[in-house]
C-alpha cells in the first residue's frame, strides 16, 4: 500500500502550482496525496487575478476528515492565506506528530500576494515551531528575518535566525541567486551544508511547490533530510527542464519528467 501524504495550500486554476503541483508530484513518486484547500485562486500562466480565501472552519473540516481516516506519513503547507488559517492548521497538527514541511509561500512566481501581511507573524509564532524543515526562497527568507540574502554568508545568517524562531531545520533555496541551496539544522554546530545545482533553461511556474512537495515525499519514503533535499532538488530540476509552454505566460514545470528520466 502506498504511503499517504497531505498538502495544505491553495488551488491554482491554471494547474501549474499549489495543490495541483503537489498532487502531481506525490503521484509521480508513488504516494497517495490528500489535500486541505485554504484558498481558491483565479490564476493562469500570466499571473494571479483573484484570490478567494476559505473560512478557517472549512479548512479545519477538511483536516479533520483526512486525519480521522488516514495515517499521514508526512505533510506540507504552502499558501495559507490568512492568520486565522495559519493558527487553525497549527492547532490541528500540533499533537499529530506528523513530519511537517513548511513552504512559507508569500507571493506567486507569476505575481500576486498569497499571504496576508498579518499572517506572517502567525506563521512564525504558531506553525514554524512544528516544522521538520522550512523551505524559503531568498525573498521569503528576507521577509521572515529582514536579512537581505545576497550570498552564502547572508543566507546562513537568515537560516540561523529562522532556527532561532523554533524551526528544527531550514533550507534556503538559491534558485534566485546561484542555484545553490543551504541546509542548516538546529542540532548542528557547523556552517550548514551546501546543496549545489546549476541554472537550466525552462519555464518555472510551480517549481517551488514541486520542490517542497518532492522533499515531503522523500521524507515520507524514509530518506534522511539531507538526502531528501538532494533528491528533491534533482526532481525539481528535471521538472523545470521539461517545463511546458501551455499558455501565454510563464509555463508550468512537468513533474512527469522524473519518470521519463529513469
Amino acid at each position: 500500500m502506498p504511503q499517504v501524504i497531505l498538502t495544505i495550500g491553495g488551488s491554482d486554476s491554471g494547474g501549474g502550482a499549489g495543490i495541483q503541483a503537489d498532487i502531481k508530484t506525490f503521484s509521480v513518486l508513488g504516494l497517495h496525496g490528500t489535500c486541505a484547500i485554504t484558498a481558491i485562486t483565479a490564476q493562469n500562466t500570466l499571473g494571479v487575478q483573484q484570490v478567494y480565501g476559505l473560512a478557517s472552519d472549512v479548512v479545519l473540516a477538511q483536516l479533520r476528515s483526512i486525519t480521522d481516516d488516514f495515517t499521514i506519513a508526512a505533510a506540507k503547507t504552502g499558501m495559507l492565506h490568512s492568520a486565522e488559517i495559519v493558527t487553525t492548521v497549527a492547532n490541528h497538527l500540533k499533537d499529530k506528530k506528523i513530519p511537517l514541511v513548511v513552504d512559507p509561500v508569500i507571493e506567486a512566481e507569476a505575481g500576486g500576494r498569497l499571504l496576508h501581511p498579518e499572517a506572517l507573524e502567525a506563521l512564525v509564532v504558531h506553525l514554524m515551531p512544528l516544522a521538520r524543515v522550512i523551505t524559503p526562497n531568498i525573498f521569503e527568507a528576507q521577509a521572515l528575518t529582514r536579512v537581505l540574502v545576497r550570498d552564502r554568508d547572508s543566507a546562513l545568517d537568515a537560516a540561523k535566525k529562522i532556527l532561532d524562531m523554533g524551526a528544527r531545520a531550514v533550507i534556503v533555496k538559491g534558485g534566485h541567486l546561484d542555484c545553490i541551496d543551504l541546509l542548516v539544522e538546529s542540532d548542528d554546530n557547523n556552517e550548514g551544508i551546501l546543496l549545489p545545482g546549476e541554472r537550466v533553461a525552462g519555464e518555472n511556474h510551480g517549481v517551488g511547490c514541486t520542490y517542497s512537495a518532492a522533499l515531503t515525499s522523500f521524507l515520507a519514503l524514509g530518506s534522511p533530510l539531507e538526502q531528501a533535499a538532494r533528491q528533491a532538488k534533482i526532481f525539481a530540476t528535471r521538472a523545470l527542464m521539461d517545463s511546458m509552454r501551455v499558455g501565454r505566460g510563464v509555463g508550468p514545470v512537468d513533474q512527469a519528467a522524473y519518470l521519463r528520466s529513469k
